[in-house]
């Protein structure tokens, strides 16, 4: 992780893409995907719903398209953020991101969170307490690294139950893909969890889809994780190459691509906080799908 003041690795660049409304067709999101690796950008992240306010929006499976995307594509990362983790099945989900990461080359950034729309949840006759959903997220996140092993694993938790089960082919990258969690700041205990992983993706209580947190804010949450890390700097884990990576720090917004530098402006300041992926948020609140295209051919902000 980067601390607030400290030099930065490069910042890397992803294209963030609803799987709803107007970009809820798969075919859609696939040629959006592949005009990212085109035009330089560094990965492309897909929304997970299954349902949305207006139920007239269509809905994409958004596994089914990444995986689209990861056969189309050879270079960019690829990965749903966030997962809403606690109403999947842990062994479904399990085979999904390993086939994935192989489809890949190893290319699976994994995210993870509680979901934002409680109807997920009831719709479908599942308990959407915030405090279930959380220790069903720890669960299952704990499950998942074991699964991805491909040792045998024996686990008994409050919600989840696995007797001596080994899962095969397992991921290309070891120990596993990276786990990035969400957060909305304040609230510390999503940033406690994402503490124990790979990442961070936040958002901010006071800031809403058409504007950012500001830097300071960021600089607070890279101050908190790194405390409860209890460590000081970078925290390296081994990737499928067998170098090292940072602590991953992703922040949403939305940068110009007519404006001088292309955004540079825009993400610049968040640099000395710790940032060390921007994920340019497209959805229809920016324009119509003509209008995705044209931002994301532009490629990403110019640093």
């Amino acid at each position: 992780m980067v601390g607030a003041g400290d030099e930065p690795e490069r910042v890397r660049f992803a294209v963030g893409l609803p799987n709803v409304g107007i970009f809820g067709d798969p075919k859609v999101l696939v040629e959006l995907g592949c005009l990212a690796e085109d035009a330089g950008w560094d990965g492309v992240f897909l929304w997970d719903h299954v349902l949305y306010h207006d139920p007239g929006w269509p809905v994409a499976d958004p596994t089914v398209a990444m995986t689209a995307i990861a056969t189309r594509t050879t270079a960019v990362k690829v990965g749903i953020m966030m997962t809403a983790v606690p109403r999947r099945q842990v062994d479904t989900l399990a085979r999904e991101t390993a086939s994935l990461d192989v489809i890949s080359d190893g290319r699976l950034v994994f995210g993870a969170g509680l979901g934002s729309m409680p109807q997920e949840y009831t719709k479908f006759g599942r308990d959407d307490t915030l405090t279930i959903r959380a220790q069903r997220l720890d669960e299952s996140l704990n499950v998942l690294a074991a699964l991805w092993s491909g040792e045998f694993v024996e686990a008994q938790g409050r919600h989840l139950t696995v007797n001596g089960v080994r899962m095969l082919p397992t991921p290309i990258q070891r120990p596993r893909p990276p786990v990035w969690c969400a957060g909305r700041w304040p609230t510390r205990a999503p940033f406690r969890r994402a503490a124990r992983w790979d990442g961070v993706m936040p958002t901010h209580a006071d800031y809403g889809r058409l504007t950012t947190m500001p830097p300071s804010d960021l600089a607070d949450i890279v101050r908190y994780i790194t405390t409860e890390r209890g460590q000081p700097g970078p925290s390296a884990r081994p990737d499928r190459t067998g170098t090292s990576h940072r602590f991953d720090v992703a922040l949403e917004g939305a940068t110009a691509h007519t404006a001088p530098r292309r955004g540079a402006d825009t993400v610049a300041p968040y640099l000395p906080a710790g940032l060390t992926w921007w994920v340019e948020a497209l959805g229809w609140w920016r324009g119509d799908i003509d209008a995705a295209r044209r931002r994301v051919s532009a490629g990403p902000p110019d640093l």
